[in-house]
């Protein structure tokens, strides 16, 4: 796992999505997971100045989404589909096609989770997955105490995420959706490279505990610990809590040219 700090959420998205930009030059059919919530918006905005003033080109790129709410259509302003539109695909050149989010509206759900890892499967695996962390240390929607081997299935969300969300939906906890479709742990770690965003002060304690508490189903998070190629792009808040902060920064600062966005 290797901790990049960056002195603010600007900084760091833009450093993450240049490890983006670069799978995607070098492979232009590259398969990409993608994450919703307020963290990833940044480096969204980066990929697409990316695409508009230098031609980042994801006409042959197909993406894979974290997660849905249980029970909104496509069109509800805080499904993830719709997220997905307005904050990314509607401003790059990417086939709609090749576009995929979990359907939280589908009468099988068992059905529609399996035929998602299949079509990952299908597209080769995914070679990059953007992830976020939840206070409680959560990815996706794994919950604490999710199995390490879970693939894509329905969670119940917990109080504390309900809570969190209701900023989504107007402050109102009775308006956040209780379940989900989420990739599982497994699936994230099935990912070739792995990129966790994390900002703020409200993210220090959940970003300590994954990088240097133990590996424990109470962190999901921290699974990312036996990743083979994780990265953990972080401000100066988020990295508060880290012990050996000065040490992720001294190696990030050192390493050669060629290194930086790989």
């Amino acid at each position: 796992m290797e901790i990049i700090i960056q002195q603010n959420k600007q900084a760091a998205s833009v450093a993450a999505a240049r490890v983006v930009a670069r799978l995607v030059s070098e492979k232009p059919d590259a398969v990409l997971g993608l994450a919703t919530g307020s963290t990833p918006l940044p480096l969204y905005a980066e990929l697409i100045r990316m695409h508009r003033e230098v031609g980042l080109d994801f006409s042959a790129v197909t993406t894979f989404n974290l997660d849905e709410y249980v029970g909104l259509e496509k069109e509800h302003e805080q499904s993830y589909h719709s997220f997905m539109w307005q904050n990314l695909f509607s401003q790059i050149n990417i086939n709609p096609d090749k576009i995929h989010i979990p359907d939280g509206m589908t009468t099988d759900v068992p059905a529609c989770c399996a035929a998602y890892e299949q079509a990952i499967v299908d597209a080769g695996g995914i070679d990059l997955q953007i992830l976020g962390i939840g206070s409680d240390g959560h990815i996706g929607f794994n919950e604490p105490t999710s199995s390490f081997a879970s693939r894509t299935r329905i969670k119940t969300l917990t109080q504390e995420t309900v809570a969190d969300n209701a900023r989504f939906f107007d402050g109102d906890e009775s308006k956040v959706p209780r379940h989900c479709i989420t990739m599982g742990i497994g699936t994230i770690m099935a990912a070739r490279s792995n990129i966790m965003l994390a900002f703020g002060g409200g993210k220090a304690e959940a970003i300590a505990a994954m990088v240097e508490g133990p590996v424990a189903a109470m962190v999901p998070a921290s699974i990312l610990q036996h990743h083979r190629n994780a990265k953990v792009f972080i401000d100066d808040a988020a990295a508060a809590q880290l012990k050996r902060a000065d040490y992720y920064r001294w190696v990030y600062a050192g390493k050669p040219d060629w290194q930086q966005d790989a």
